[in-house]
């Protein structure tokens, strides 16, 4: 009787020990970490699309105020040719702000080109940190 209950006793013992080693809450910790990086890394994909999103409609903006200048550079020639001086006013002044707006659209692409790179960056040096870790691990569990 007794060496069955002093062998039960040893079974739980290492059945408590080896349970201990294998599921410690330093795993846990590590598995949420990488749960979070490779979130980080998600959303990074995310915002590269994102941008590249506003990259081309910036673009698109550009091409179309660049034709809007083109006309109404076209309408304030004709104008000046037919003496129309109000109609050349209101052509002149579309002329400033379609400029202003193509300014401010090549502006608006350079700045999301710029962010596009510093999104893929980010997602590159997550990744590579993803995979630092996870060797790591596979290190320490060898």
């Amino acid at each position: 009787m007794r060496r069955s209950i002093l062998g039960l006793i040893l079974f739980l013992a290492g059945s408590l020990a080896a349970l201990g080693q294998t599921a410690s809450s330093g795993d846990a910790r590590q598995d949420r970490e990488a749960r979070q990086d490779r979130g980080e890394a998600r959303q990074d994909m995310r915002d590269t699309r994102k941008d590249a999103r506003e990259v081309r409609q910036d673009r698109r903006d550009a091409r179309n105020d660049r034709s809007d200048l083109k006309a109404d550079r076209a309408d304030l020639r004709e104008d000046i040719k037919s003496g129309d001086k109000k109609d050349a006013a209101k052509d002149r002044r579309d002329l400033r702000n379609d400029a202003r707006d193509l300014h401010k659209d090549v502006r608006e692409a350079h700045k999301d080109r710029r962010a596009v790179r510093r999104d893929r960056r980010d997602a590159r040096a997550d990744r590579r940190d993803m995979r630092a870790d996870r060797q790591a691990a596979m290190r320490r569990h060898r």
